[in-house]
């Protein structure tokens, strides 16, 4: 092997995206520490200061003077590019505000679901109009007290938890969240440093009395696992490559990738586990794994590595069996159809692949064409097929800007792993 690199991938955008959120409505001042800087969770901090939080950024470290749970209305429309959890938890924060919020996004973000946050938004008593389909920009016509819920998911989404949640900060009345799968857990462990009060039994979350936020502490953003595993693949294929990344969040509704990196038998150890902003967090040694078992990927673990599943469809062409996913229709709502953009970029590729309405089979293939792959400029699409291309593959990218949206250093990374 040659010397052991050492990377610290790109930082929890999940947690960046909530630590500016809920410095921003708590009472007292914040610091961020290892922020993502990146095109969505820095829309989320134009989107604060539009709402009247005075927030600054200095030698890299963030400080957000929280307003309490009451802003001031934006005098203009708050731009959220690319970021549906920007656009959902926000609606959350907006539909608890007396006064009109409108959100929009770039053309990616105006055709994703958002039925989902506007359904229980609107029984919690704000006013949410929308395009046709439910589809933004939204206009938010909030109120100061609005009602409580009682809201049973038929979706596992950290993002719809979060944003009746949310929500649920702007009413002394009951509150309580269920969903059919465990999704990531950031909003409440997040919250519970704040100082929230709730219950989780089972997968049931209810709020307690104490419901407002109290600051005055250090957050250190931890890197980001889902972030983490497209350059973990790329060092898997690489012959000869070692690496250890620093950092890496391994919170239990995070790890799914891991499970299945162990069941295609990608050589990792989990080393130096420790807690950071009340998540667990380790460094990950990841080196060269030649001979791969296929995945087959369905039911409970989707939620827990949803966006890391175009990856695991490059690893799939260097397994020994054809590859199974099932169970994630999900996938056609993100960024764009990632069912679709995987099955068509790696058909054009030439290899052999079966699609379904919820997921798709892939032949193993390790001697591939050279094509054009269109990335529908969705971040982790991109990123995927360039690992292909870093590992010395003949293709071309539509585009390669789209992972600034949540790793802007990603080439630069993924060139240091191939050097």
């Amino acid at each position: 092997m040659d010397k052991v690199k050492t990377l610290r991938c790109a930082s929890d955008k999940s947690i960046s995206h909530r630590s500016a959120i809920f410095s921003s409505i708590a009472y007292g001042t914040n610091t961020i520490k290892n922020y993502l800087f990146a095109q969505d969770t820095l829309n989320t901090i134009k989107a604060f200061k539009k709402l009247g939080v005075e927030i600054s950024i200095d030698n890299g470290i963030v400080s957000i003077k929280g307003n309490g749970k009451y802003l001031k209305e934006a005098s203009d429309i708050i731009d959220l590019g690319n970021s549906g959890t920007g656009m959902r938890l926000i609606s959350a924060v907006c539909a608890g505000q007396n006064f009109l919020s409108i959100l929009t996004g770039d053309n990616s973000l105006k055709n994703r679901p958002m039925k989902r946050i506007i359904e229980p938004l609107a029984q919690m008593g704000a006013t949410i109009l929308s395009r046709k389909n439910f589809l933004a920009p939204l206009a938010i016509f909030g109120k100061n007290n609005l009602s409580g819920i009682q809201y049973n998911s038929n979706i596992a989404s950290a993002q719809v938890k979060s944003a009746c949640l949310i929500a649920g900060l702007y009413t002394d009345e009951k509150v309580e969240f269920s969903e059919p799968h465990l999704s990531r857990n950031h909003t409440e462990i997040m919250l519970k440093q704040f100082g929230v009060d709730l219950t989780i039994e089972n997968r049931k979350i209810t709020l307690g009395k104490n419901r407002e936020l109290h600051g005055n502490f250090e957050i250190d953003v931890p890197a980001d696992i889902s972030s983490c595993a497209f350059v973990m693949v790329m060092c898997a294929l690489k012959p000869n490559c070692e690496a250890i990344f620093f950092d890496c969040l391994v919170n239990p509704t995070r790890t799914g990738i891991l499970k299945v990196f162990s069941d295609m038998g990608v050589n990792y150890e989990i080393l130096n586990k420790k807690a950071m902003c009340g998540e667990e967090v380790a460094d990950i040694l990841v080196r060269y794994s030649p001979n791969l078992n296929p995945f087959y990927i369905d039911g409970e673990i989707l939620p827990t590595l949803i966006d890391e599943i175009p990856a695991l469809s490059i690893l799939a062409l260097f397994a020994g069996k054809p590859s199974i996913l099932k169970d994630a229709k999900e996938l056609r709502v993100k960024e764009s159809d990632r069912i679709k953009s995987i099955v068509e970029n790696l058909k054009k590729l030439g290899v052999s692949v079966e699609e379904y309405e919820d997921g798709f089979k892939i032949q193993p293939s390790k001697k591939l064409q050279k094509a054009y792959i269109e990335t529908h400029f969705d971040h982790r699409i991109a990123m995927s097929f360039s690992i292909l291309k870093a590992l010395g593959y003949s293709l071309d990218l539509s585009e390669t800007k789209s992972p600034n949206t949540s790793y802007p250093n990603f080439f630069e990374h993924l060139k240091y792993l191939g050097s």
